[in-house]
């Protein structure tokens, strides 16, 4: 037998995790890592935040799994602590982002069915965009590396360029049930959308009867300095699907949803044996407790402040390597230059100077600390980030 016993999809380095504090990584063999990847945006709280650690202890010597044929209390206090703080006026719970992804994709078409308009079920999603590796999911999502050999793909999507609000409206047709997007695009390179760009296609939908869904998996609970990144924007979703941050590292995911979106989503429509165990539930409390905690989401924004400051500063000392930075809050983008690739800087960051980041779409390295780093983590962070590319040198063609 050659296959290994975990299936091989992923590219994985040779650092090896075993332990984490705060925000470091400590590897197996000792190695000590300074985390600015967050398990790609997940640890908000870092790694062993003391809170979030009891509650799931507690719930896991009290109660960890029942099934949803039963009342939920647990489900029913978190939802109804994120209906107070969003949007929403209901909440679905899932085990993962794709999931609530196929969750609001879900009930937007049903929405329009329940509406009596059944081919209305076209939902026109963004080039770049990344929504997860489930069959919906990779169907909503306009890029080759996500989609080649999986086909026949999912009919029912359309496909426009991000922050084209012209191109987005002219794909308007009969068939259309409403627009998804990522209010920043995370793996397509830290894309930001333009005010003008969300602010349209809120008032497309509100226009055309269309819902307006934003995926929030990496960009929500907390990452932009805003509970939401929506509320940037002065605009408000119908459907968003949120997972990441939500659970502090532990699998959990939601669709989020108006009480009018959400209309046909009945009985039977839809399910998830584990989604909303009681297990998942004190995560989420447990993460809320400190998110909504007065000033947390005052230091995530003033922390983002002062990462991108130092970042712009340390541009001009190795401009043979960065070209810019972009993003909002704890969610930053370092523009590489053209040539740069990407996965060789990670690479060369983590292998020689124990900075954790992370690789992404338009020659872009992603910046995702957990949300607790403070201004001696930022201070390291430029001081390994200077010191890589100091020393950096790209592959050559040859």
């Amino acid at each position: 037998m050659t296959i290994t016993p975990l299936m091989p999809v992923y590219p994985r380095c040779g650092v090896r995790p075993v332990r984490g504090e705060g925000c470091y990584l400590i590897s197996e063999d000792g190695g000590r890592y300074l985390d600015m990847a967050a398990g790609i945006a997940v640890n908000a709280l870092g790694h062993g935040h003391p809170h979030l650690v009891k509650a799931i202890a507690d719930q896991a010597a009290t109660l960890m799994h029942v099934s949803n044929l039963y009342g939920s209390p647990q489900g029913e206090a978190l939802a109804e602590r994120i209906v107070a703080h969003s949007f929403a006026d209901t909440v679905f719970f899932t085990n993962s982002g794709t999931e609530a992804v196929e969750c609001a994709i879900k009930t937007a078409r049903r929405y329009h069915y329940a509406n009596g308009n059944p081919q209305r079920h076209t939902i026109i999603t963004f080039n770049n965009a990344f929504h997860g590796r489930t069959m919906g999911a990779i169907s909503a999502t306009n890029q080759p590396k996500m989609r080649d050999g999986f086909e026949p793909l999912l009919p029912g999507f359309a496909y426009a360029p991000f922050n084209d609000l012209a191109a987005a409206l002219a794909l308007v047709d009969d068939h259309t049930a409403g627009f998804m997007v990522e209010t920043i695009q995370g793996e397509g390179g830290v894309s930001v959308a333009t005010p003008e760009f969300l602010q349209g296609l809120r008032q497309a939908c509100d226009a055309h009867g269309l819902l307006l869904i934003l995926d929030e998996v990496q960009c929500g609970y907390g990452r932009t300095g805003k509970m939401w990144a929506y509320e940037h924007y002065g605009i408000e979703p119908d459907i968003m699907s949120v997972a990441k941050g939500i659970g502090g590292g532990f699998p959990l995911g939601a669709c989020l949803a108006t009480e009018e979106a959400a209309k046909g989503m009945v009985i039977g429509t839809h399910g998830s044996t584990y989604g909303g165990n009681p297990l998942a539930m004190a995560a989420g409390q447990a993460v809320l407790d400190v998110m909504l905690a007065d000033g947390f989401l005052d230091h995530v924004a003033t922390m983002g402040e002062r990462l991108r400051g130092a970042l712009e500063q340390l541009i001009p000392n190795h401009d043979h390597v960065f070209e810019g930075v972009r993003g909002k809050g704890l969610m930053l983008g370092l523009k590489l230059k053209a040539g740069v690739e990407p996965r060789e800087f990670v690479a060369h960051a983590r292998d020689n100077h124990n900075l954790l980041l992370v690789a992404a779409g338009e020659n872009v390295v992603r910046i995702l600390p957990p949300l607790v780093i403070e201004d001696e983590h930022v201070a390291k962070c430029i001081e390994k980030l200077s010191d890589a590319a100091r020393v950096f040198a790209p592959a050559s063609d040859d």
